[in-house]
């Protein structure tokens, strides 16, 4: 197992690498600098000030500084909050889409599981009919669609909840992103555990549990319900990161100041490390969270390691 840990943890590097390679070409092939909105300035100044940030270099000194850097855990200078450093406004901006991605997070495993579970052992019932229409329910509605029309029967209509803002995270402010961002992981976790335990259900080994005389909840909890669980979880390393980085949209929407209002105006005022540090910081998020689920996988199915 430590073998397979170590090896799977090795093959993240090169794809981090390629990540950072590629978003850096990218960044520095878009037309106009991250002064070039400022107007009114001399040559010889601006020439200063793109000395002072290395960008009068050649681009390949340049991404071999940004990897020097990268190594001592230095995101560089914002642009354009002249004040604060990349670490500085990330570290501010990504503690509120970790709480809300979190709470999100587990609203969608915990009732993904349960409505695909519930579902799959309720075969062509009308809960079976029920729960996956509201699965596809929350899959065709788009986040941006959802979170408005939570806002106005929620906050608008009834006013039980605040419409939005953070307030320092109070529980009450949480609740219509959270539902809001949970919504489309619910369904999706809904179908996929469906599907497999359908398929767990109609195999030998429970087929031979049942014929032992055993309780069905108990061949549910102990012999089903962990194969059944395999294609859910090798789902949940990218949606973990999809939730926790936080949707520009529902962020936008309920006005809360999260990594994804931070990356929408670091690309508007052409910050490049500011838009680079997020997308390298949202890359190796994603690069571990996979590599995590790959060893789960492999701890729970001991055939993926050879």
């Amino acid at each position: 197992m430590l073998r397979f840990v170590f090896k799977r943890l090795l093959e993240s590097i090169p794809t981090l690498l390629l990540l950072i390679t590629v978003s850096f070409v990218l960044m520095h092939a878009a037309p106009g600098s991250p002064f070039s909105a400022e107007r009114n300035i001399p040559p010889e100044i601006m020439a200063n000030i793109e000395a002072k940030y290395g960008l009068d270099q050649p681009l390949y000194i340049q991404y071999f500084n940004y990897l020097g850097d990268l190594l001592q855990g230095d995101l560089g200078p914002s642009f354009k909050y002249k004040d604060f450093t990349v670490n500085e406004l990330v570290a501010e901006s990504f503690p509120v889409s970790a709480e809300i991605g979190l709470w999100a997070f587990i609203t969608a495993v915990v009732l993904g599981v349960l409505f695909g579970t519930i579902a799959a052992l309720r075969q062509n019932t009308w809960m079976d009919y029920g729960v996956m229409s509201l699965a596809m329910t929350g899959v065709v509605i788009p986040s941006f669609v959802l979170a408005p029309l939570l806002i106005l029967i929620f906050a608008v209509h009834y006013r039980w909840l605040p419409a939005g803002g953070w307030q320092g995270g109070q529980w009450m402010f949480l609740i219509l992103p959270v539902i809001a961002m949970a919504a489309h992981y619910v369904s999706s976790i809904a179908r996929i555990m469906r599907g497999s335990m359908i398929e767990v259900m109609h195999s030998n080994f429970i087929r031979t549990a049942r014929a032992k005389g055993l309780p069905a909840r108990y061949i549910i909890w102990r012999h089903a319900l962990r194969p059944a669980l395999l294609p859910v979880i090798s789902y949940l390393g990218p949606a973990f990161v999809g939730i926790i980085t936080g949707s520009v949209v529902i962020e936008t929407i309920f006005g809360l100041p999260g990594i994804g209002q931070l990356f929408v105006n670091g690309s508007l005022n052409r910050d490049y490390s500011m838009v680079l540090g997020i997308t390298v910081l949202i890359g190796a998020l994603t690069i571990a969270f996979n590599a995590i689920v790959d060893i789960l996988y492999a701890y729970i199915d001991p055939k993926i390691r050879y």
